[in-house]
C-alpha cells in the first residue's frame, strides 16, 4: 500500500462523538513511551502527523487520522497511565474499553510492545483481555533498531514462547523500527489486505 495522504481529523473525549463515518478503523496503543506516534509518523511518511513528546503518556483522547480518505488510523491513550491520578487512569480506562468494545467500525488493533524488555504484565494482561474480548489485533514489536537483528528475533521468539501457556495460536505480529522504516510495509499490506477483504464482502 502506498499512502498518498494522511490528514489529523477529530480527538475525541468518548466512543460517541468520534467521526460518523462507516470506513474501517485501525487502532494503534500501547504502554507509555512506547514509540507509538514515532511509529504512526513512519508508517503514513509524514513527520509531526501524531504529535511527539518526551513527556510518556501525552495521548488523552481517541484521534483519528484519514488516510488516503479510505480508512482512519486510530491513536488511542496508553494503558500505562503514566504519572496519572487514580481518576485520571479510570476515565482513560474507560474512554479505552469501550471505544474498542463498542466501535463497530474498528478492524483491527495493533499492541505496541518495546521489543527491549521482558515481557511486561500489563501488556499481556491487556493483550489477553482483547483475546477473551474477541477483538482481532495485532502485535507490534517497537525499537528493533536498538537491538541486533538476532537479539530483536530472539526477544520475540521469547515473548510468543511467554503466551503459549493461554494462547493456542498466535496474533499477526511484526518487527518494526521507526528509525530504519523495518516493518512498514509489512504492516500497511496487513492493512492493505484485510481492507481489500472487506470491501470484497461488502459487495452485493
Amino acid at each position: 500500500m502506498e499512502i498518498k495522504k494522511s490528514a489529523f481529523t477529530l480527538s475525541s473525549p468518548t466512543v460517541e462523538k468520534c467521526p460518523d463515518d462507516t470506513k474501517p478503523e485501525y487502532a494503534f496503543i500501547g504502554r507509555s513511551n512506547v514509540g507509538k506516534s514515532s511509529l504512526i509518523n513512519m508508517l503514513c511518511n509524514h513527520k509531526g502527523l501524531a504529535k511527539t513528546s518526551s513527556t510518556p503518556g501525552k495521548t488523552l483522547l481517541i484521534n483519528h487520522f484519514i488516510i488516503n480518505n479510505e480508512w482512519y488510523l486510530v491513536d488511542l491513550p496508553g494503558y500505562g497511565f503514566a504519572k496519572r491520578s487514580k481518576s485520571m487512569q479510570q476515565k482513560l480506562q474507560n474512554m479505552i474499553s469501550s471505544y474498542i468494545l463498542m466501535r463497530e467500525q474498528l478492524v483491527n488493533v495493533f499492541v505496541l510492545i518495546d521489543i527491549r524488555l521482558e515481557p511486561q504484565k500489563i501488556d499481556r494482561e491487556f493483550i489477553d483481555w482483547l483475546g477473551t474480548s474477541g477483538i482481532p489485533f495485532s502485535i507490534v514489536f517497537t525499537k528493533a533498531d536498538k537491538l541486533s537483528y538476532q537479539k530483536s528475533n530472539e526477544n520475540v521468539r521469547k515473548y510468543l514462547d511467554a503466551m503459549r501457556d493461554t494462547w493456542e495460536e498466535f496474533p499477526p505480529y511484526f518487527i518494526t523500527s521507526s528509525e530504519t522504516k523495518r516493518g512498514r510495509e509489512e504492516i500497511l499490506d496487513y492493512i492493505e489486505s484485510i481492507n481489500k477483504n472487506l470491501a470484497s464482502t461488502a459487495q452485493p
